[in-house]
């Protein structure tokens, strides 16, 4: 199952660490089986065979080949859509689109000019979902890009798309929270933490950890909401936020930056600042339950629901020391 894994971390400072991984996959796959995985397994192994065809991993979709026969196109469709709701996208695979939850493109053009070139870097991605982004990381030039994320459904899409995209891609993603992952590894050139921060009880716990994963000069990637304010303002919501009930800390920048500094992280800076817009995210036909627009106060889009400031999102850098 991880055969492929193995072979593209061999070589890397991965190397020493990649068994050890394979054996917590497999045991983390294996303690707490999907009631659906056999619907899914049963949908994937039904897609249709593709001949290689070139794939776009650098434009807003990332996709393979031309559009084929409209009852081939129904087959895709068909099989991609029994893996309903897609957060992450878009992705068009032979003329189909994935009109995910997500515009996750737009975000990727927002961050891109930010960061240190990917090109030969070893990369992770913390709660990467189905992978969209790991897939523009590899088109970005990464030697070798690892996801993590214990979501059983996104693990399946990022198969469906891997099936069409081809197996041989060193793009890999792995069934583990950032928990499971050995302390203080200290290999990976970059890490990414995107829309993780805001979900996780302790934040200065998690700068730790992202910080225990990158090689000494490593670039932290980090996106999550936060609130107008100067340092030290925070926002605990006592209940939920935007219906999420597993958000705990949501900080002013400021307050991010100074966290950051706080860990040891150098240079720690706010690249980007975007509310969070209907045309980013919202309910598709790949995505039919509630979605942003559902989140605000009908009365003053620039609330949540509950009554707190409607979602910004920071894009924050900083480097391992």
């Amino acid at each position: 199952m991880y055969r492929r894994f193995l072979e593209q971390a061999a070589g890397t400072a991965l190397e020493p660490f990649a068994g050890m991984l394979v054996e917590r996959s497999l045991r983390v796959w294996n303690e707490q089986p999907h009631g659906e995985l056999p619907r899914w397994r049963q949908a994937i192994g039904g897609l249709p065979v593709s001949a290689p065809e070139p794939i776009g991993l650098c434009g807003n979709e990332v996709g393979v080949g031309n559009p084929v026969s409209a009852e081939r196109q129904e087959a895709i469709r068909r099989g991609l859509m029994e893996l309903h709701p897609w957060r992450k996208g878009p992705f068009r695979i032979h003329g189909v689109q994935i009109d995910a939850e997500w515009r996750s493109d737009l975000k990727w053009g927002r961050l891109a000019g930010h960061i240190a070139p990917l090109r030969d870097r070893l990369v992770l991605d913390v709660g990467c979902g189905n992978g969209y982004y790991a897939w523009r990381m590899r088109g970005a030039g990464a030697r070798l890009v690892v996801g993590i994320d214990p979501t059983q459904l996104f693990i399946q899409q990022f198969e469906a798309i891997r099936h069409f995209l081809g197996g041989e891609h060193p793009v890999h993603l792995l069934p583990l929270g950032i928990e499971d992952l050995p302390g203080g590894m200290g290999v990976f050139d970059t890490v990414f933490s995107m829309g993780v921060f805001y979900h996780r009880r302790s934040p200065i716990d998690h700068l730790m950890e992202l910080r225990g994963l990158l090689r000494s000069g490593g670039q932290l990637v980090l996106e999550t909401l936060v609130i107008a304010g100067g340092a030290g303002e925070v926002l605990v919501p006592a209940d939920r936020y935007a219906k999420m009930r597993n958000v705990w800390f949501i900080p002013s920048p400021a307050t991010l930056v100074a966290w950051l500094a706080r860990v040891g992280f150098r240079d720690p800076r706010v690249v980007d600042i975007t509310p969070t817009r209907a045309t980013e995210q919202r309910a598709t036909e790949w995505m039919r339950f509630e979605s942003l627009a559902d989140f605000l106060d009908p009365d003053d889009p620039g609330r949540t629901i509950e009554g707190h400031p409607a979602p910004v999102r920071a894009l924050v850098l900083a480097e391992s020391p």
